[in-house]
């Protein structure tokens, strides 16, 4: 191969490089579902679900949250939020039990007043047992989410968002929303099963297991 040849495989090999990034960039990086107003007011409250598969094309087996809007669960993970606020957060989950990398994110932090799950004050959960967990890193909140039982009967088998009559659980507290931003939130539950130690796919895809706190 001659030398001008040579540097045109590398042009063009750098061109292609180029054009994939890019593309990673605007399809996956910053292309986000629409924000949702999800804050009911006067209360402030906000439920979200989380779905052990999507259900829908195209990744359908990829585990998800959903947020409710009115009466309509929206497949978004981007929330406007008010600041300086008290915000009051439902999950209710249809997952079951993944367990946690690190026992220390049993526990409960930066939320006011504790939490409950299934109506009982709990300040900890088994790490086995934990599902999901809702967590914003920039405003010190980590909340871990208890998963289903593997022989709960009822589990949800349709595509989400599932069914209130199917087996869940049901996690409530209280976050304080501070100052205006936008705040990454995510699991940091290894859930993405078929994906290199659990992570990858729904776990850095917006809309799926992480998103982002409008807070205004």
């Amino acid at each position: 191969m001659t030398r001008g040849a040579r540097i045109a495989s590398v042009l063009a090999g750098t061109a292609v490089t180029a054009v994939l990034v890019a593309y990673y960039i605007a399809t996956w990086v910053v292309n986000y579902p629409p924000a949702v107003d999800a804050a009911s007011a006067p209360s402030n409250d906000v439920t979200l679900q989380t779905v052990a598969a999507y259900g829908h094309s195209p990744h359908s087996s990829w585990v998800s949250y959903y947020v409710k809007q009115g009466s309509e669960w929206r497949h978004s993970t981007v929330i406007n939020l008010p600041a300086h606020s008290l915000v009051h957060i439902t999950i209710i989950n249809f997952d079951g039990q993944s367990g946690l990398r690190n026992p220390l994110w049993a526990r409960p932090i930066g939320v006011v007043g504790g939490i409950t799950v299934d109506g009982k004050p709990t300040s900890a959960l088994d790490p086995d047992a934990a599902s999901h967990s809702f967590a914003v890193p920039d405003l010190g909140i980590s909340v871990p989410v208890l998963g289903v039982g593997d022989n709960a009967p009822n589990q949800c088998a349709t595509a989400a968002p599932c069914p209130i009559g199917t087996a869940h659980t049901t996690t409530t507290f209280t976050i304080r929303t501070g100052a205006p931003g936008h705040y990454r939130w995510q699991c940091f539950v290894p859930c993405a099963a078929g994906f290199i130690n659990g992570f990858g796919g729904p776990m850095q895809t917006v809309g799926f297991m992480d998103g982002y706190l409008n807070v205004a």
